[in-house]
């Protein structure tokens, strides 16, 4: 399917006031901010941008593949990058660039893993601005590295704008990209844990008991 073919199947699956909503999506930011409205859940199913935006939930997958969607009808290719942890979730990104730096946008629980300024030099440099706000429920930091850019145009085949269907080989595809090492082994057994007031910063207006909590 061609990319301005799937992006007009979207439009015309939506409703009136859906449509609306869409267009007044004009700028990254906005996207943002409409994904910080959207209550988080951690509930294990993928949502298509169209039932994300009808169930009016979802987790970082579902959001990232929105805005992903909402950068592409703005002009952006639908790039997704996946922060890689130790022992925690997983964090997707859409990423987009204006003027050859990166940005972000991102749906997450944690205040500090939500939109990113288009001031990044590298995709190394994005992602390692995520370190300092990306830790577990147990105080610790635990992103570990980061992955090439999937674009999602290559599955417009499963109509994954609009279905669910196919989402499942879309998350097998992120799990296989190749991925990039931020820390060594000596830096990660260094780490301190995250003091009280760092963590309750990150976690302001956070559903704690929807996130992922690490094994003992």
């Amino acid at each position: 399917m061609r990319p301005k073919r799937a992006l007009e199947s979207f439009v015309a699956a939506l409703t009136p006031s859906e449509r609306k909503l869409w267009r007044g999506l004009t700028t990254p930011i906005k996207i943002q901010t409409f994904l910080d409205t959207i209550p988080y859940t951690g509930e294990e199913r993928y949502r298509c941008p169209l039932t994300f935006l009808r169930d009016g939930t979802g987790h970082c997958f579902d959001g990232a593949l929105f805005a992903a969607a909402a950068l592409r009808a703005l002009g952006y290719p639908p790039l997704w990058v996946d922060l890689i942890p130790g022992d925690d979730d997983d964090h997707i990104l859409a990423v987009f660039q204006r003027n050859g730096c990166w940005g972000a946008v991102a749906k997450s629980n944690f205040s500090g893993l939500r939109y990113r300024e288009p001031v990044y030099r590298s995709l190394r440099e994005l992602a390692m601005s995520y370190f300092e706000d990306y830790f577990s429920l147990t105080r610790k930091r635990s992103l570990r590295g980061y992955t090439r850019p999937l674009n999602l145009a290559t599955f417009d085949r499963l109509d994954w704008m609009t279905s669910d269907d196919g989402l499942d080989d879309i998350g097998v595809a992120l799990g296989e990209i190749k991925s990039y090492k931020l820390l060594t082994p000596a830096q990660v057994r260094a780490l301190n844990p995250l003091d009280e007031r760092s963590f309750n910063a990150g976690a302001y207006g956070a559903d704690l008991d929807e996130s992922y909590m690490p094994e003992a």
